[in-house]
């Protein structure tokens, strides 16, 4: 049977006639899209790796249980449920999530949250959703990358094989979304520093 021809809801349907081959097709086809949705969340790798596996936990329990519902896209289904998940380990740990993207380029640097004191927690925090703000508004091509550097912290190569463009062209979208990014907070009067 040739699981590539078949749309999610025929995958699902397979698994659920007992060919367990589908669902591990179907969560091959999406482990990209919903673990780099996690790690960007829950900025840890360790962390993200069991929500990951919790998230599957939870597909395949409800799948046997019938209380999957076939109007809902399948991925847009997981991606509630990973969202779900994320949010109860914060709940458990009495935090919320924050983005602290970190890398070698300086506008990306940012103290860690135990050396600042209140009001530089919050500066911290304004800084962090003013970046994530300015990267919105980047091509999309040059944003992509950068959140695949960034957060999923793919390294160049995985860059290049996973958006389907030569290293030499991924590195250059990386360099001109740093470019962009300054441009954007100059023009926005937005400081990146703590």
């Amino acid at each position: 049977m040739d699981f590539a021809v078949m749309d999610d809801s025929e995958l699902v349907r397979s698994y659920l006639s007992g060919k367990e081959a589908a669902l591990a097709y179907l969560i091959k086809k999406h482990q990209q899209k919903i673990f780099s949705y996690i790690i960007v969340r829950v900025q840890n790798e360790d962390i993200a790796n069991d929500v990951f596996q919790d998230t599957f936990v939870k597909i395949i329990k409800t799948l046997r249980q019938g209380k999957y519902n076939e109007e809902g896209k399948f991925i847009n289904w997981t991606m509630r449920i990973a969202h779900n998940l994320i949010m109860d380990h914060f709940r458990q740990k009495k935090r919320m999530p924050t983005i602290s993207p970190k890398d070698e380029f300086d506008i990306f640097d940012v103290l860690k949250a135990e050396e600042l004191n209140v009001e530089e927690l919050t500066i911290k925090k304004q800084i962090e959703n003013d970046l994530v703000r300015l990267i919105e508004e980047l091509p999309e091509d040059q944003r992509h990358v950068l959140k695949l550097r960034h957060y999923s912290k793919l390294s160049f190569k995985e860059i290049s094989e996973e958006t389907g463009v030569s290293i030499n062209t991924a590195l250059g979208r990386m360099r001109y979304a740093l470019i962009n990014l300054r441009k954007l907070a100059e023009k926005h009067q937005v400081v990146l520093k703590v």
